[in-house]
């Protein structure tokens, strides 16, 4: 289960008598419990944003006058809440000042999310529907094929790479993924696979090929995207 892990100060602390925090980061990086995290500028540099019947209200400084500020945000990766406090309470923020502990609002696995994009893919492709493909791709995806050295980004060259290939095929085109590895944290995902890819040529002729695929994802909110894929050609008999 996925932490967020709050570590706040105030400013009657001594900074220079703080542990550095290096080691603790080091050692749950090492271990798969801290995902990711980082140190965020002094609270006096934050900006405060409120919209009042339409009109945008910007306030320079944190939301309320206060010593206490938050230093930094860490997310963990834990059995149970006992853990992720069993963690928190080895971080340094915990001595000098006080470490929060919140679960994450329990969401679908980004593994399993990332797959049913992968579904999504091929039924696209099995329908031919350019416009669904398009749905998978940020509009900025970079799209990267070794077997045609094309380099295309953005989604006006990716209609037109679509378009080309159907223009070349008839009927549906198959789509099967091999060896699918995903590996990710809360925004960025990484997938590694080979794509077996079957279609008949306008002059009767079967296409097919077996292509790796190493593809760049990114999540935007409510769903995931892809935002850089690079194809290459599987050797013949070394896929």
């Amino acid at each position: 289960m996925k932490y967020m892990m709050l570590v706040r100060g105030d400013d009657s602390g001594d900074p220079a008598a703080a542990k550095p925090v290096e080691p603790w980061v080091e050692e749950q990086g090492a271990d798969g419990v801290r995902l990711h995290g980082h140190r965020l500028r002094p609270s006096a540099e934050a900006v405060t944003v409120r919209v009042r019947d339409g009109e945008v209200l910007r306030t320079d400084g944190p939301f309320a006058e206060t010593k206490e500020y938050v230093g930094g945000f860490d997310v963990l990766e834990c059995a149970d809440l006992d853990e992720a406090v069993r963690v928190a309470a080895r971080h340094p923020g915990a001595a000098a000042g006080f470490v929060e502990v919140r679960a994450l609002w329990d969401e679908e696995d980004a593994g399993t999310e990332i797959r049913r994009l992968d579904a999504d893919l091929a039924e696209a492709l099995r329908e031919r529907d350019v416009e669904r493909l398009l749905s998978c791709y940020a509009p900025d995806a970079e799209v990267f094929h070794s077997g045609t050295g094309r380099a295309l980004r953005g989604a006006d060259a990716l209609r037109e790479l679509w378009e080309s290939e159907f223009a070349r095929t008839t009927g549906p085109v198959g789509r099967e993924t091999r060896e699918f590895r995903v590996h990710a944290d809360e925004s960025i995902a990484l997938g590694h696979a080979l794509v077996r890819v079957d279609a008949t040529r306008t002059d009767g002729t079967p296409l097919e090929e077996v292509v790796r695929v190493t593809t760049g994802y990114r999540n935007i909110g409510l769903r995931w995207v892809i935002v850089h894929e690079h194809v290459s050609v599987a050797v013949e008999g070394r896929p």
